[in-house]
């Protein structure tokens, strides 16, 4: 049987050698030559869309806005379109919570939360603002579900 040999002071095996590269980033597209894609965005105020909202083509829920983006726009800028629709997310006090609604590998739908906004920007309480769709696992198809937050 071998001996494993521990150093003192450490527990677990040792860290793994080679380092494994950052995740790649998505490149910016340009907005001159790129189609923009269709967004499907539901707002809601006080928390998010329940998944079974979704589990009908056609009977989504009725507070859609369809919205043309590019993947590399970020929570920021739908943050932005947002206020213009949502009276509710033009608040001072106003937090969107972003969630992607898309059918799992059974075919119901998930919402996944992707990140959190303040409508208005605090240099003191960071947000995912910078964040772009591309970088977050969005694919076409996928709809956007907003929780507008209040307090």
């Amino acid at each position: 049987m071998a001996e494993v040999q521990r150093r003192p002071g450490r527990l677990g095996p040792p860290p793994p050698t080679s380092v494994k590269p950052s995740a790649p980033r998505f490149e910016p597209v340009d907005r001159e030559k790129t189609c923009p894609l269709l967004l499907r965005v539901f707002t809601k105020v006080g928390d998010h869309h329940a998944d079974g909202d979704f589990a009908v083509r056609g009977k989504e829920p009725k507070d859609e806005v369809q919205i043309y983006t590019w993947m590399d726009a970020t929570l920021r800028e739908l943050t932005d379109l947002v206020k213009e629709v949502a009276p509710e997310a033009r608040r001072r006090d106003a937090i969107l919570s972003f969630a992607f609604v898309y059918p799992d590998k059974c075919g119901r739908f998930v919402v996944r939360e992707v990140g959190r906004t303040f409508s208005y920007p605090n240099g003191r309480l960071p947000d995912s603002g910078s964040k772009a769709f591309g970088n977050l696992s969005f694919q076409i198809g996928d709809y956007v579900d907003v929780a507008i937050l209040t307090q």
